[in-house]
């Protein structure tokens, strides 16, 4: 087993801020693009400005800590192909959480889903793409029970979401009833 000191596990802070950021990715999300007032284009809408994001967090800020760095300006073929792919099909991805939102998808049932299933592609296309040491048969039974239960995890997630809140009820009227006026005793 690895050591895990200070700077060896560097690599899981990281982890665990992407889990947070993308964790409220989608309930942020969501509320941007009902938000938009636009029941036809709030979800592109919303998409527009997550652009805008990216473009700001992933082409501006890069851009400053490559030139601060004194980073070379030579770029492979090969980085520069699998990065693009990479960008695409994240860009494709929250596409798809905005479609899956509109759609009716409520955001507790579509991240998880989502991030259910994710690990899982992950896990298999990386070993199609990175093959393990010794082959298929080299991997240990706990990484596939891992995957298995990160399906089972996403299931019943979505097969026993909370209800949502209906909409807010109007406050009861309250009657105020005016004293009647009385009559005179005759007498």
């Amino acid at each position: 087993m690895a050591a895990t000191t200070e700077a060896g596990m560097t690599w899981l802070a990281y982890a665990l801020m992407t889990v947070v950021a993308w964790g409220l990715y989608g309930v942020f999300l969501h509320t941007g693009a009902t938000g938009m007032g636009d029941p036809q284009n709030g979800r592109i809408k919303a998409f527009l400005f997550v652009g805008v994001a990216y473009f700001v967090t992933a082409v501006l800020a890069p851009l400053v800590v490559l030139k601060l760095n004194g980073a070379n300006w030579d770029f492979t073929s090969k980085g520069t192909t699998w990065s693009l792919i990479a960008g695409t099909v994240g860009a494709a991805g929250a596409l798809g959480v905005l479609l899956a939102f509109g759609a009716k998808g409520s955001p507790t049932v579509v991240m998880s889903i989502i991030f259910a299933g994710a690990p899982i592609v992950n896990a298999f296309a990386a070993m199609i793409v990175h093959p393990p040491k010794g082959g298929i048969g080299a991997i240990r039974w706990p990484f596939f029970l891992g995957i298995f239960l990160a399906a089972l995890g996403g299931f019943l997630v979505t097969k026993f979401k909370p209800d949502p809140a209906g909409p807010a009820k109007p406050a009861a009227m309250q009657s105020v009833q005016q004293p009647r006026a009385t009559e005179p005793e005759k007498g």
